[in-house]
C-alpha cells in the first residue's frame, strides 16, 4: 500500500505550527515580570476595649487576731478547732489553774498577815501615844527627867512609822493578790471577738511558755464574709491607680469565675525584691457565699479605662511599615495604617488613635471605617511563624 506523496508537506507544516506556538508560550512565560511581595491583610472591626493593669495577690481576712496565753502553763482543756465559729468572750482553751489557785491563796493570807500587822502597830501607836501624855504631865510637875519625855517621844514617832511601813505592806500585799488572781483568769483563753478558727498551734496535755513572749494559741480571722487582696502593683503601673477603682479577679479554684472587689489603698511603702519595685494595694472584696479562703492567691485585673462599641485597629497594623517604605512623621495620639490602592500599591493613611489594651487601639474621628482591609504583614513571614490571613500579591 503506497501513501499519497501530498499527505507529507500538511503533516510538516502542522508540526511546524505546533513547535512554534510551543517555543512562544515557552518566551512569554520566561519574559513575565517578577511578582512582588505577597502582604497579610486584617480587617477593622467593632468591639470594647478595656485598659487593665494586671497583678497577682493574696487574700486575707480584714482583720486576723493572734490568740496567745498570758501565762505558762500546761494546756488542761480546748473548746475550739479549725474552722469554729467563735463569739466575743468565749471560752476556747483553758490552762490547768491548780498553780495559779495556789499563788491567789497565798496571796490572800499574805494580805490577812499584813493587814493583821497594821492592826497591831495601831494598837502599839495608841500606847505609845499614852505614855508620852502621862510622861508630859509628869515632866510639866518635875516628878521625872526630861530624857523621858524624850523617850516617850521617839517611841510615839517610831510606832507611827511602823504603822506606814504595815499600811504601805498592805497594799503591797493585795497588789500581789489582784495580779494572782488576773493570772487565774488568764488560765481561761477567750475570744477577744467575733470570727472563726483559722489554725490552731496546741494540743491537749501540751505545755506553752510566756516567759519571754506569749506563744501563739489559736489564730482568729473576723467574718469572712468581707475579704481583701493585698496585691503586688509594678512600679510603672502605680500612677495609672486610683481609690475606687473596679477590680476583677480569678483564683484557681474557680478559674472560669471572676470575683469584683473595689481599690481601697495603695500604700506607699514600696517592696523591692531582685531589684524590682512594687507597691501594695489593698482590694476590698465581698465574699457572701465563702467560696474564697485566706491564702488564696488572685489573679488580678485592675480598669483603667473602657471603650464599648470602638471602632478597633489591630496593633499589628500600626505597628507594619511595606519593603521600602520611610516612617511618616506623626503627631502625638496618631498613627499609620497601609492599605491596598485599586492598582495594588501600599498607601499609607493616618489615623486618630486612642485607648490602647495591648492588642488592639481605637480608631478615633469621623473617618474612622469600619471593614477597612489593612496590611499587617508579608506573606512569607507569615507562612514561616506558622500565621495565616488573606492575602494579596503586589504586582
Amino acid at each position: 500500500m503506497s501513501i499519497s506523496t501530498s499527505v507529507w508537506p500538511r503533516r510538516v507544516g502542522l508540526l511546524l505550527v505546533v513547535l512554534g506556538l510551543a517555543w512562544w508560550g515557552f518566551t512569554a512565560l520566561r519574559a513575565e515580570p517578577e511578582a512582588g511581595p505577597v502582604f497579610t491583610t486584617a480587617t477593622i472591626d467593632r468591639g470594647d476595649l478595656a485598659l487593665t493593669v494586671a497583678a497577682t495577690g493574696t487574700l486575707s481576712a480584714l482583720v486576723t487576731v493572734e490568740i496567745g496565753s498570758q501565762v505558762s502553763g500546761r494546756i488542761a482543756s480546748l473548746h475550739a478547732d479549725f474552722n469554729s465559729e467563735v463569739k466575743e468572750g468565749d471560752l476556747i482553751a483553758r490552762i490547768d489553774p491548780s498553780l495559779f489557785e495556789a499563788a491567789v491563796q497565798r496571796a490572800r493570807a499574805n494580805l490577812a498577815v499584813a493587814q493583821a500587822n497594821v492592826a497591831r502597830a495601831r494598837i502599839q501607836l495608841t500606847e505609845a501615844q499614852r505614855l508620852e501624855r502621862r510622861i508630859s504631865a509628869l515632866t510639866e510637875r518635875k516628878l521625872v527627867s526630861e530624857s523621858e519625855l524624850d523617850t516617850a517621844r521617839a517611841q510615839v514617832a517610831t510606832t507611827r512609822a511602823d504603822l506606814r511601813s504595815a499600811e504601805a505592806s498592805v497594799q503591797q500585799t493585795r497588789a500581789s493578790l489582784v495580779e494572782a488572781e488576773a493570772n487565774l483568769r488568764f488560765t481561761n483563753i477567750v475570744s477577744p471577738t467575733d470570727g472563726i478558727v483559722l489554725s490552731r498551734a496546741v494540743n491537749v496535755g501540751q505545755t506553752v511558755a510566756a516567759s519571754l513572749q506569749a506563744p501563739v494559741l489559736f489564730t482568729l480571722a473576723q467574718d469572712l464574709r468581707d475579704m481583701q487582696v493585698v496585691a503586688a502593683i509594678s512600679e510603672a503601673d502605680i500612677g495609672q491607680l486610683e481609690e475606687g477603682q473596679q477590680v476583677s479577679f480569678t483564683v484557681d479554684a474557680f478559674p472560669n469565675e471572676p470575683f469584683e472587689g473595689t481599690l481601697r489603698q495603695i500604700r506607699n511603702a514600696a517592696n523591692v525584691l531582685q531589684n524590682v519595685v512594687t507597691f501594695d494595694a489593698v482590694i476590698d472584696v465581698d465574699n457572701p457565699e465563702l467560696k474564697l479562703r485566706p491564702g488564696m492567691t488572685a489573679n488580678v485585673s485592675i480598669l483603667i479605662a473602657e471603650e464599648q462599641d470602638a471602632v478597633r485597629i489591630p496593633n499589628a497594623a500600626l505597628r507594619f511599615r511595606p519593603p521600602g517604605a520611610t516612617p511618616a512623621a506623626r503627631k502625638r495620639g496618631s498613627g499609620v495604617v497601609w492599605t491596598l490602592s485599586p492598582t495594588g500599591e501600599p498607601e499609607a493613611r493616618a489615623v486618630q488613635l486612642g485607648l490602647n489594651d495591648g492588642q488592639y487601639t481605637e480608631w478615633r474621628g469621623d473617618d474612622a471605617e469600619p471593614g477597612l482591609e489593612v496590611l499587617v504583614g508579608r506573606a512569607d513571614e507569615a507562612a514561616a511563624q506558622g500565621g495565616g490571613s488573606r492575602r494579596f500579591r503586589m504586582f
